[in-house]
């Protein structure tokens, strides 16, 4: 018999490979169009579409057979997996930050895929008035975010990024109580709404996070839904390491080091290591950009600021263009 938390590693690999691929689509689909409206003709960015919605699909089956403590951190393969197939597709070298931000990722999700597979289906839910309870809680913080960043501070994509991972991870935290919990009920369809919500809202503060630049709104997006995640699961459901106080040490180590690698992968690259395309320079059908400059601009569908800015994109939107998953 298949082992539940081989199911969750094997249905959150499938989910990430689903997520990498659209993200990889979406971001050649961007760089020749001008605009949503562009895109939105093209089947290409259609297909990332139903990729996107695929990893939605298994990303929550794979909730249903392993803890938030263990799904959730997995999501940040996404960015591992979009940089080499990001590579093939522009016919770009994966540089040497590249390389170590996927093998910090990859170490630190190693450690804690070791203290967090119990090997025991969840069976342990938010309770109707624990589901209140974080609902109010997050919906609180990421509006006082949400404020903070509309205001005249300075760094206000990286409140919109903390917002959009607060939101992302409440979200999975509900759908897991939609695809464990009872047979349907009034509460469970609550809850379905609550999970909607919440995704739709990471998805929206995260296109709001990138108008400030990809490098560090990705990163701190990447690091907040896990932990927001994992937060919620060690309080309220009672998730937790193996080994007692060794494995919860090795877990923050782990956590540190996954963070170091996504860091590395948000990183701007210096002009350098992008080579001379015709699509950077053009929209695909020989015609100049309008705007444009030498070297890569960003994605439209992620910014709403001007394209002729000439901003430094990043390891990781090189290769992606987007962020992760629930």
């Amino acid at each position: 018999m298949t082992s539940p938390v081989f199911l969750a590693v094997a249905l959150s690999l499938f989910s990430v490979v689903c997520y990498a691929t659209a993200a990889v689509v979406q971001e050649r689909t961007a760089a020749k169009t001008v605009g949503l409206r562009g895109a939105l003709l093209r089947v290409s960015w259609w297909w990332s579409v139903v990729l996107n919605a695929g990893g939605a699909l298994l990303h929550v089956l794979a909730l249903r057979y392993g803890p938030l403590t263990l799904v959730q951190p997995l999501g940040a393969l996404t960015l591992v997996a979009a940089v080499p197939l990001g590579s093939l597709a522009t016919r770009r070298r994966t540089t040497g930050t590249q390389w170590r931000g996927m093998t910090f990722t990859l170490v630190g999700l190693a450690a804690l895929l070791i203290v967090t597979a119990s090997g025991n289906v969840p069976d342990n839910t938010l309770h109707t008035t624990e589901v209140l309870v974080v609902t109010l809680t997050a919906g609180t913080v990421v509006a006082v975010l949400v404020g903070f960043a509309s205001g005249r501070f300075a760094p206000g994509g990286l409140a919109f990024a903390a917002a959009s991972g607060i939101a992302s991870g409440v979200g999975s935290t509900m759908a897991q109580k939609v695809a464990v919990g009872p047979a349907l009920s009034w509460s469970v369809a609550v809850v379905a709404v609550l999970t909607m919500t919440f995704a739709v809202a990471g998805l929206l503060l995260s296109q709001k996070a990138y108008r400030a630049g990809l490098g560090g709104p990705l990163a701190l997006l990447t690091l907040v839904n896990p932990v927001t995640a994992s937060v919620i699961g060690i309080t309220l459901l009672g998730e937790g390491f193996q080994y007692g106080a060794a494995g919860t040490a090795l877990a923050l180590a782990g956590a540190a080091t996954a963070g170091h690698g996504v860091v590395l992968l948000s990183r701007p690259q210096p002009r350098h290591d992008l080579p001379d395309h015709p699509d950077h320079l053009d929209g695909g059908d020989g015609l100049p950009r309008p705007g444009s400059v030498p070297g890569p601009r960003p994605s439209r569908l992620l910014r709403s600021a001007p394209a002729s800015t000439g901003r430094p994109r990043t390891a990781a939107a090189d290769a992606t263009g987007t962020s992760k998953p629930i």
